[in-house]
């Protein structure tokens, strides 16, 4: 990945431009004090300042609630950077209770506050939405009122908000806690490390087939020894849920995904409909790759394995260049962004025990800045991911200078804009290749992102649903759960791995995420999606930057489908679209199987 290197970069990132002094800091104290004390003020008689509210008065609550829930976002967002930093730091553990309570509170209050919305006599609504500060956000309120009058009764909803706290959400933390004291114990030149199971899931993409297999061998083990303790936090979070929705009236457990993806249930099923019937390149593409590692059939942890040929490392300093400058070609603006989040270290990459596994981007709506997670080992694919975070900080930076409520964009799209600044520097890379061997290696690398989306989230949804559907019924044990998840990625995988990772439910933290029920489809659907806008890009050249940018500030209000139909001109029910955008990742598989033969 070639580029002039400038100056050695720092890569931990900085909080302390944001709240100074970590989990002890003071700014963040007397910052949750406030927000404590606003909140508190905001609930006093909140009922009856609603019952008899002028139309303007509505209007200046909704200022309110819009400014306390951006506060709580910051709140959350740096407490959460903290945790996934030092997954040691029980300051941040604190903090974090204190946090979700006030979001608790929070919470209840919106509830009122929607009810309220949901009640409001037709005439008093269309005055409320007629004032110019309350335009820009009445898809998110229209929104609002239509899921209130799905819900239970407001204080039916703050009570379940309230249980949430030290119940639903209390068992995604007990999860985090779980992970972040695991270890992998691995032996390198002479020395035994004890691994972050951040750092362990690194080594498991080394170009070496046995460290590849000692490591995940014993990644296995390892959950499998925390696997009952997992088994508890999922069962719980799903009968949470489950039970929640029982008491809502609802019969699906997709209803409230679909809802909060702003997505149908038509679109979902043409999705992956359209998948199912073009799985058979992927599954050349498996073979074919097993074949060039010497391998009869692939396993699981030889999937994602570089190819022997260009195993070599990128620095931290190559992948900044990389980035920007192929960023630079869409847009200036998004290059000129990218380098900033590097040079003001906006990111968290160092490579060190401690931290929890993943990666992530955060934003702070106070601050007006975003921060990114991951840990950076030099890999073709830590540059993806790179790449992939810092499209999602593009896509919060974008939304700059709109109402809180108007940024409120769900997963589906975010991972649109994540996914579309990966597909940039991953074709650049393969452009930019100096060697057949460089080629095939990059078009490797691209080409197993698609099975991911098309194969692993695939997996994962099969699993979830059939988890589900079982959890109605009571608790699902660990053999039970370790059965459902091998059977999904066999059917996923279209049965072309010779072995698989039937501790994957344990191991996923996306399993165990509260703020977001099936945290799996919008991954593909962000993924095909961005596919379609970009081969627009392609065709339209830099005039598209700026449509780009249009799209993007749209996410916030709309519906996916609307969206589709608005920007490309394309309707999301039909697979003409998803079909278009498959075709372009069938492209990169029957180059690779060429330059393979």
């Amino acid at each position: 990945m070639p580029g002039p290197l400038r100056e050695k970069l720092n890569p931990t990132w900085d909080l302390d431009s944001i709240f100074a002094g970590g989990s002890r800091s003071e700014t963040f104290a007397a910052f949750l004090s406030d927000l404590e004390r606003d909140t508190d003020a905001f609930a006093t008689d909140l009922q009856q300042r609603l019952d008899g509210a002028t139309v303007q008065a509505l209007a200046d609550m909704l200022e309110t609630v819009q400014d306390l829930a951006s506060r709580q976002r910051e709140a959350g967002a740096f407490v959460s950077c903290l945790g996934a930093a030092d997954a040691t730091d029980a300051g941040a553990k604190e903090l974090r209770g204190r946090v979700s309570g006030i979001g608790a509170k929070l919470g209840g209050l919106f509830t009122t506050f929607d009810a309220a919305l949901a009640n409001l006599p037709e005439a008093t609504w269309t005055a409320l939405v007629a004032i110019p500060s309350v335009q820009s956000v009445r898809f998110s309120l229209e929104e609002r009122r239509r899921r209130s009058k799905e819900r239970m009764a407001p204080d039916l909803e703050r009570l379940a908000t309230d249980l949430m706290v030290d119940g639903y959400h209390g068992w995604s933390q007990l999860y985090d806690t779980i992970v972040g004291r695991m270890t992998l114990p691995y032996e390198e030149n002479g020395r035994v490390q004890a691994l972050s199971m951040g750092q362990a899931h690194n080594k498991m993409l080394s170009a070496d087939k046995e460290v590849r297999d000692e490591v995940f061998a014993k990644w296995e083990k390892v959950w499998a020894e925390n696997a009952e303790l997992c088994a508890d936090a999922l069962n719980r979070i799903a009968g949470f849920r489950l039970a929640l929705y029982r008491h809502r009236g609802w019969d699906s457990f997709l209803k409230e995904p679909l809802d909060v993806n702003r997505m149908d249930l038509e679109t979902l099923e043409t999705m992956w409909g359209v998948i199912a019937d073009h799985k058979q390149p992927f599954i050349d593409y498996l073979e074919r790759k097993a074949k060039v590692l010497g391998l009869e059939k692939l396993g699981w942890s030889d999937v994602e394995a570089p190819l022997e040929q260009t195993s070599r490392t990128v620095s931290y300093e190559e992948a900044r260049d990389f980035i920007v400058q192929h960023f630079g070609r869409f847009s200036p603006r998004m290059a000129e962004f990218a380098n900033h989040c590097f040079e003001a270290r906006w990111i968290e990459a160092e490579d060190r025990p401690g931290k929890r596994p993943g990666a992530f981007c955060t934003s702070f709506p106070v601050s007006e800045q975003t921060r990114v997670f991951t840990t950076f080992s030099g890999t073709v694919g830590n540059v993806s991911t790179l790449a992939h975070e810092l499209g999602h900080a593009y896509h919060q930076h974008v939304m700059k200078g709109l109402p809180r409520f108007a940024q409120n964009y769900a997963m589906n799209v975010a991972e649109t804009a994540s996914t579309f600044a990966e597909m940039i520097t991953a074709d650049a890379a393969v452009r930019q290749a100096t060697s057949d061997a460089e080629r095939v290696s990059l078009l490797d690398d691209k080409v197993h992102r698609s099975v991911a989306m098309f194969m692993n989230i695939h997996a994962r949804f099969l699993f979830e649903t059939r988890f589900y559907e079982e959890r109605k019924r009571g608790l699902v044990s660990v053999a039970r759960l370790c059965e459902l998840m091998t059977e999904a990625q066999r059917e996923a995988y279209g049965g072309a791995l010779a072995t698989y990772h039937p501790h994957f439910w344990a191991s996923k933290l996306h399993f165990y995420i509260t703020g977001t029920p099936f945290y799996n489809f919008p991954y593909t659907f962000g993924y095909l999606f961005s596919t379609g806008i970009y081969a627009r890009s392609l065709e339209e050249g830099a005039a598209f930057a700026d449509r780009y940018v249009a799209l993007l500030r749209d996410t916030g209000s709309m519906r996916v489908e609307d969206l589709a139909q608005k920007h490309l001109g394309v309707d999301l029910h039909r697979p003409d679209f998803w079909e278009s955008s498959i075709a372009l990742a069938i492209a990169d598989v029957e180059e690779f199987l060429r330059r393979t033969e």
